[in-house]
């Protein structure tokens, strides 16, 4: 991969994580580092599965697209149930 390719994929997968966050419904107490985190890994795996089933194998593909974003909000609304359970009781 190059260095054009990686940054690209950072970039989509920011976009990624912030839409992945809009899907979820309700309040998320997590960073937004995290969320951005979390959009580049949903991004990457994303790619990975859509190519492995044959899908946008070159340029720009909205099922692609569908599924880095259902990767992301699925890892929000994870990150989020388990971080909102470790507040401390006040």
């Amino acid at each position: 991969m190059t260095v054009t390719g990686i940054i690209t994929a950072i970039v989509v997968g920011l976009i990624v994580g912030a839409l992945g966050r809009l899907v979820v419904p309700g309040r998320q107490n997590i960073a937004l580092w995290l969320t951005m985190l979390i959009g580049v890994v949903a991004a990457l795996l994303g790619t990975a599965l859509s190519r492995a089933a044959g899908i946008g194998t070159s340029g720009f593909s909205l099922l692609e697209l569908v599924i880095q974003v259902a990767l992301a909000a699925v890892g929000v609304a994870l990150v989020a149930g388990t971080m909102g359970r470790r507040r401390a009781v006040r």
